[in-house]
């Protein structure tokens, strides 16, 4: 059945679950002021999901909120595997890599920000295409996603870690960060204050993937998930992802603001090189020591590669 587009506002997803973002503490949600905020954006689809979801004395259920975003996250990453999500990740970490390894970094540490249920570290680790000197390693507030990511990657025999903890707040920092799908969560000086966790010496390189903004890009992505997902909250939020998702200009901007010692581009805005625009772009950060190391290791990719500044 066909729905509604939404045409604005804050995904369901965000408004039920809150974290300290110091202690990871989990908040309790109201359930009444999740309807009031979506009431008032005049978004009654919201509305309806938010009302089947289980609560105890006005407050959500967390073990309810949590299966939901399970579920979500698992129709998440039937499409990431269907638009082969973890090779476009590949094709940037790997060039990536020989530049730091060329300038003499050992023992890369990649963390993956807002991992969910680890669907991109496991696809990396199960291709093994990084190298016996990476640990790569996901992090998230959420016990539950963190849980479930650990028992998947049990299932697959695959070795990586999934630690429920703020990504920049690890003991050990990380050389490369990456995220798939959350720069556009962050709106104005949020997104200034998340890329400003970038700027410690560790920190070589960040790699964040999100939807790309074109003209056409509401309504595809309106289409697509009417017609291929199931989870009423997985259709509202994956279509708003892109109707909020950050023009690449603006998130080159935000970069030289939050952390001027990286050089930034845009990758991957075009389909095969022509007029298309892709699903997905990614705002790209290196120091700029790695540059021209970089830029050769791209090898026929760099036609994919933006302006460098």
């Amino acid at each position: 059945m066909f729905w509604t587009m939404p045409k604005s506002g804050q995904e369901i997803s965000d408004a039920i679950i809150s974290f300290d973002p110091i202690t990871l503490e989990r908040k309790p949600v109201l359930k009444s002021d999740v309807i009031a905020e979506f009431v008032s954006l005049n978004n009654q689809r919201a509305v309806r999901i938010i009302e089947k979801i289980p609560e105890r004395e006005g407050v959500l259920e967390a073990d309810a909120v949590d299966q939901l975003l399970i579920t979500t996250h698992c129709e998440m990453q039937r499409i990431s595997e269907e638009f082969q999500h973890g090779q476009r990740v590949a094709e940037l970490l790997q060039p990536l890599l020989r530049a730091l390894r060329s300038g003499g970094e050992t023992s890369i540490r990649i963390v993956d920000i807002g991992c969910g249920t680890g669907f991109i570290v496991r696809w990396l680790s199960a291709q093994a295409m990084l190298g016996d000197d990476v640990e790569i390693i996901g992090a998230d507030y959420n016990a539950a996603l963190i849980k479930e990511a650990k028992r998947l990657a049990e299932l697959e025999h695959l070795a990586c870690s999934f630690v429920e903890a703020n990504a920049f707040r690890l003991d050990h920092p990380a050389a490369i960060y990456i995220s798939t799908g959350i720069l556009h969560h962050f709106r104005g000086q949020e997104l200034i204050e998340l890329l400003k966790q970038h700027n410690r010496q560790e920190t070589l390189a960040f790699v964040h993937f999100d939807f790309h903004p074109s003209p056409l890009a509401p309504i595809g992505s309106w289409l697509f998930h009417a017609v291929r997902m199931r989870q009423p909250l997985a259709k509202h939020d994956g279509v708003l992802s892109a109707i909020r998702a950050h023009k690449s200009r603006d998130l080159l901007e935000a970069a030289k603001v939050a952390a001027p010692e990286f050089i930034s581009t845009i990758y991957g805005t075009q389909l095969w090189g022509l007029p298309i625009p892709r699903v997905f772009h990614a705002l790209v950060g290196l120091r700029s020591a790695y540059r021209e190391r970089f830029l050769q290791y791209m090898g026929s990719r760099i036609a994919s590669l933006g302006k460098i500044e």
